[in-house]
């Protein structure tokens, strides 16, 4: 359980970072000059970058060993990160955004979380629910610590005006990349998969599933392009008046129970099943994410934005666990990153299309994405009620 340990640090690192990146590169880009446009495309290149390294490491990882694949994007972390610390060049940004290792959300689902979840896969399949289950509730929590920590240089700049701008402080990314990739490169021979040969790489007996599969996400992520983070404060405060530092509190609550919640939904697939787990915690959030929007009070709609988080995540290990345990040993690198890659790929369509139809009525995204999420659960289901997992 060493390397399980050790990916679980550097996922905690991770995200910690992401979380308090997150918070610093909107305020850092604003502080560039850079207009809307320009920093929407950043924005942009970040989700497209994900998606294309994401079907490289899909193409490529095994070949070139899911160790070596694993230090080589931490390391490119390290360096996009001191891009994003060190220039406002539109050009330079958006090519270093095009590298897939940055992100806005510390439970990200890019080329790096593709690698570790095939290397995970290779714990005993009775812990492997489990053992999802606290990999993404740790990234919960540190990213959540990550976005708390944001607001320090800020404050200490009250008091100490000498102190860098908020640009500067993402330096912190390079320096906690190294940390990362030295941990990397010291996992043992066992999250390899065994050699094969070219013609065995990537995705053969599980290509049509997988392929399924990724449709399905696909749906999801577009259903949860309506109603991110940065669009439900917009909305709170539209609807509500509820200003950021409320929904700062708010939203910190939101990433306890979420890594909560990813606890328990790994004990949760070893009891009734995994694609019974993803599809009877998720179906229900949808209910209440739809509901959000018919809220009497500021009160209410939080109460329900919360128990709507409290279960939304619970797929989200379940659905790592399915992926690895649906594909032979020597598919699951290339699975994870085509699945991931395909909710990257159409996720930037939902903000713009959100905008669009509060024109309509301000509930409109939430009613959206509960009914296009709701979809996606029952026909996840009745594709896949029958289908056998492997065995290891």
């Amino acid at each position: 359980m060493s390397d399980v340990r050790a990916i679980f640090s550097i996922q905690a690192v991770r995200a910690f970072l992401y979380g308090f990146s997150s918070i610093l590169i909107g305020a850092s880009l604003a502080a560039t000059g850079l207009d809307e446009v320009a920093v929407g495309a950043v924005f942009t290149a970040m989700l497209l970058g994900m998606a294309i390294s994401s079907l490289a490491v899909g193409r490529w990882g095994e070949a070139i060993g899911r160790r070596r694949t694993y230090v080589a994007l931490l390391a490119t972390m390290g360096v996009a990160g001191a891009v994003f610390a060190l220039t406002g060049s539109l050009p330079l940004l958006i090519v270093v955004a095009l590298t897939g290792t940055l992100s806005t959300d510390p439970n990200e689902s890019g080329p790096i979380t593709s690698v570790e979840q095939a290397m995970l896969a290779s714990t005993p399949a009775t812990e492997r629910s489990r053992v999802y289950g606290r990999y993404n509730a740790v990234a919960y929590l540190a990213g959540a610590a990550g976005a708390l920590v944001a607001g320090g240089p800020a404050a200490l700049r009250d008091l100490i005006p000498a102190l860098p701008p908020d640009q500067r402080w993402l330096l912190v990314m390079p320096v906690g990349a190294v940390a990362c990739a030295v941990l990397a490169a010291r996992l043992s021979t066992a999250v390899e998969v065994e050699a094969v040969g070219r013609s065995e790489r990537g995705l053969h007996r599980s290509r049509g599933v997988v392929r399924r599969l990724a449709g399905l996400f696909a749906v999801d992520a577009f259903a949860g392009g309506f109603i991110v983070q940065s669009f439900i404060v917009f909305w709170f405060g539209r609807q509500f008046g509820a200003d950021a530092a409320l929904m700062g509190l708010v939203f910190f609550g939101v990433g306890l129970l979420q890594a909560g919640s990813s606890v328990l939904a790994g004990w949760l697939g070893g009891r009734i099943g995994l694609l019974n787990t993803m599809v009877f915690t998720h179906l229900p959030s949808n209910v209440i994410l739809a509901l959000i929007p018919l809220a009497p009070s500021l009160a209410v709609a939080v109460l329900l934005l919360l128990a709507r988080s409290a279960l939304s995540q619970m797929d989200v290990p379940a659905r790592q666990a399915y992926v690895a345990a649906l594909v032979d040993p020597a598919e699951r690198t290339a699975a994870a990153a085509y699945t991931n890659a395909a909710r990257h790929v159409v996720r930037p369509v939902g903000p713009a299309l959100a905008s669009v139809s509060m024109t309509m009525a301000a509930g409109v995204p939430f009613l959206v994405a509960g009914g296009l999420k709701a979809v996606y659960d029952v026909a996840l289901y009745f594709m896949f009620r029958r289908v056998r997992l492997g065995d290891d």
